[in-house]
């Protein structure tokens, strides 16, 4: 099943309610997106752990076979 961008956004708005975040969907199938989240909460946090805090909100989205999200492109990052 697929996902709609909006959808993604807010599984992540959720974790990071005044994160800057972009959702791209890339190959227009609601399967493959690309997301960038900046949030300050990421400071001091090396990109491992800000994609892991990213992916934990996603709530087993991205689970296997069973996930109804298939591809993230995740970018992470404090804001500048």
């Amino acid at each position: 099943m697929a996902m709609q961008a909006q959808e993604i956004e807010d599984l992540i708005r959720t974790a990071f309610p005044d994160a800057r975040i972009t959702i791209t969907d890339l190959a227009g199938d609601g399967n493959h997106y690309a997301a960038e989240v900046i949030d300050e909460s990421f400071r001091g946090q090396n990109r491992v752990q800000q994609q892991r805090a990213v992916y934990a909100a996603l709530k087993g989205a991205m689970d296997g076979p069973a996930g109804d999200l298939h591809a993230l492109a995740l970018t992470t990052k404090a804001p500048d």
